[in-house]
């Protein structure tokens, strides 16, 4: 039973969820696709973007380092939003993170 458990949590840690975001315009493309590892970043993210659209308010966001992103109210509103949950390994999410780097 130890084994199992020590093999479980081994098959965790080399397999994640990625959750995606992705707002997409008729007019203007993809306005924004956006990976998030955390499930609490996601949740806490998409509750911004349905705040948007119920206020129907702008959809700003800076996280403080390197993402900033605003759509106007009227953009949003017209946009298609999916969002979708995925398994990857941890190879290939660090194979991602030096590809975006490089």
């Amino acid at each position: 039973m130890v084994v199992r458990t020590l093999f479980s949590n081994f098959v965790e840690i080399k397999k994640g969820m990625i959750h995606n975001i992705k707002i997409i315009s008729d007019k203007y493309g993809v306005l924004l696709n956006e990976n998030f590892i955390d499930k609490t970043q996601f949740k806490i993210f998409v509750k911004s973007v349905h705040g948007a659209l119920v206020l129907d308010e702008n959809l700003s966001f800076f996280n403080g380092d390197s993402m900033l992103i605003h759509i106007p109210a009227k953009q949003l509103k017209e946009s298609i939003i999916l969002t979708s949950l995925s398994e990857v390994s941890i190879t290939d999410h660090v194979k991602s993170k030096i590809e975006s780097l490089v």
